[in-house]
């Protein structure tokens, strides 16, 4: 059961309406449960949005590459929503089941362009941010620039905070279970 109630546009509070209604718009007009339950706190969803829109405006990750790194930070954080959720993100960004599942596993099967920026991006989430050398440099000799591993770490702390949030409220699945998932 979580901790905050699942709102509405109706029901949320006033400073969080707009946002919420926005979020809930591109779904086809009903929010996703996560988007309803920070709706209750306008800081919490606002900080969300406001963080997401300044990845979409600035970033330069390509969607496919967006949603593996959720896929990667969701499956180390242990977060089922949001390794759900970025499943099917990530299906219609172009990315098969299967591949979703070997990102969250961190199967060798990844692409080793993508495994090198994926394993600083669960260095980062698993040890606060801190990543060794080696890992660092096996992305940079993969060909990722030092503004996209700086950019990385925006990704992964946005990610993070979602996948905390959801542990946090206990959030409740509202689309289909990702095959896979990693939970802890």
């Amino acid at each position: 059961m979580p901790r905050f109630p699942v709102l509405t546009t109706d029901s949320a509070p006033e400073k969080s309406r707009e946002t919420l209604t926005s979020l809930a718009r591109r779904r086809g007009g009903n929010a996703l449960n996560i988007h309803a339950g920070m709706a209750n706190s306008p800081a919490v969803l606002n900080m969300y949005a406001g963080m997401s829109a300044a990845i979409a405006a600035n970033g330069t990750f390509d969607a496919r590459t967006r949603e593996a790194i959720a896929l990667a930070v969701g499956a180390e954080n242990g977060c089922g929503y949001c390794q759900s959720i970025h499943t099917m993100t990530g299906k219609a960004a172009g990315m098969t089941d299967e591949q979703a599942v070997a990102i969250r596993h961190g199967s060798p099967e990844v692409d080793p362009r993508l495994a090198a920026l994926l394993a600083v991006a669960r260095a980062i989430a698993a040890n606060l941010g801190e990543v060794d050398d080696a890992t660092y440099q096996a992305a940079v000799a993969a060909g990722w620039t030092r503004a996209q591993l700086a950019e990385l770490y925006a990704h992964v702390a946005a990610n993070q905070f979602t996948n905390y949030f959801n542990h946090y409220n206990g959030t409740e699945l509202d689309i289909p279970a990702a095959p896979g998932v990693l939970v802890g």
